[in-house]
């Protein structure tokens, strides 16, 4: 039995190291996220990390039968980063293929660093390109938006026209008083059914008609 144990630990210590086929390194910088409210990495956190590695293969996978056991950590160092694997259920002495792992991992990748209070950078699966986050929805629909963009050009555009109907309004009776000035300036008038411009008393105009009388007589 404890041959068994021993070729067993052995085995897996072969599946899980540096490169090893389908191992995956990872690198967490709580510090750097949470500041003085960081967390130690303790066993505890590794034993998380398990689970929420296997559950992301149960997730991925309806008939996966991935188990906390089914994922191995190694090479942990105290910066902190580490290397895991998952292992075949059926079988425990292979890996489960690296495409299915990383599948898994960019499916659930908000659940895992929600567990972790982390993000993508700081909680980096280095040869698993990281996922995109959710595109933020505004508050007001857009269509709403647009409505209220087209309300008031529209408004703008008749307040518009109406200040412009205004002004051209002043502008056609501001001529018009000035052409009736005018007129009145060069209006002629009837004398003794004669016609004769309008008498100008600052200027001392002369009227014509009582001129030419006056040219009839010679002085002496």
């Amino acid at each position: 039995l404890l041959l068994t144990l021993s070729a067993v630990a052995i085995a897996r210590a072969e599946l899980c190291k540096p490169d090893a086929q389908n191992a995956f390194k990872v690198r967490i910088s709580i510090k750097t996220a949470l500041g003085d409210n960081a967390y130690a990495w303790d066993a505890n956190e590794e034993y998380l990390f398990k689970a929420m590695v296997a559950f992301a293969m149960r997730r991925y996978s309806s008939k996966s039968t991935t188990q906390i056991s089914n994922v191995l950590l190694c090479n942990v160092t105290d910066r902190v980063s580490f290397w895991f694997v998952v292992t075949d259920s059926s079988k425990n002495v292979t890996t489960v293929p690296g495409s299915e792992v990383e599948a898994a991992i960019r499916m659930n990748r908000n659940r895992i660093n929600s567990a972790f209070l982390l993000s993508d950078k700081t909680l980096q699966f280095l040869k698993i390109t990281s996922t995109l986050a959710p595109p933020v929805e505004p508050s007001t629909p857009v269509w709403l938006i647009v409505f209220g963009v087209v309300l008031c050009l529209i408004v703008a555009g008749i307040v518009f026209l109406i200040i412009s109907g205004i002004q051209k309004h002043k502008k056609k009776n501001k001529d018009s008083t000035e052409r009736e000035n005018l007129e009145e300036k060069v209006e002629v008038t009837l004398e003794n059914g004669i016609p004769c411009e309008a008498l100008d008393l600052k200027a001392s105009h002369i009227n014509g008609v009582f001129a030419a009388d006056d040219e009839r007589f010679t002085s002496l």
